[in-house]
């Protein structure tokens, strides 16, 4: 049985003249980062690998996450590959995953996030918000060969502020 987490980067700041991959994240994007994390915490769900789009709002909000996960920023890798946005390298690097991984955490971005939870999850959902988080069980015992899944768990920032 695998697990995929997914989460898509936190609100990123349109303010500062920077290419699009440089973007950081606004001050939003920090607090709900935050509140997505740690209602995630609860779930107790500890990734053995966690991967992140190298886009510097992408790789802020997975260290905000393995900061209040309590999780070693070691396990943290890069992936240029995850800087997509139509979802076809999405899907060939969790297929790539290594079977010895049983659960997996990707950070990554829109359109490619919510087109894999709609295919590959067995809930519709319109659209993964920024700090989106969403976990789907696969019955498969390989990454190559997962398919339609289970979605797990849904955590959304607006439904964690007051």
């Amino acid at each position: 049985m695998k697990k995929l987490i997914l989460v898509r980067h936190a609100k990123s700041s349109w303010d500062e003249d920077v290419k699009d991959h440089d973007r950081g994240l606004e001050v939003r994007g920090f607090t709900d980062a935050g509140l997505v994390s740690l209602k995630f915490k609860d779930f107790q769900l500890i990734p053995d690998k966690v991967i992140s789009s190298t886009a510097k709002r992408a790789k802020t909000t997975a260290q905000i996450f393995l900061k209040n996960l309590e999780i070693d920023s070691a396990k943290l890798e890069l992936n240029k590959k995850l800087y997509d946005f139509s979802g076809e390298n999405l899907i060939k690097t969790i297929k790539e995953i290594p079977d010895n991984f049983n659960v997996l955490m990707i950070f990554g971005h829109n359109n490619a996030l919510t087109d894999f939870v709609n295919t590959f999850g067995d809930m519709s959902i319109e659209n993964v918000p920024t700090s989106g988080l969403v976990v789907i069980e696969f019955l498969a015992e390989s990454w190559k060969h997962i398919y339609k899944g289970q979605t797990l768990k849904v955590i959304f920032p607006r439904d964690l502020r007051e």
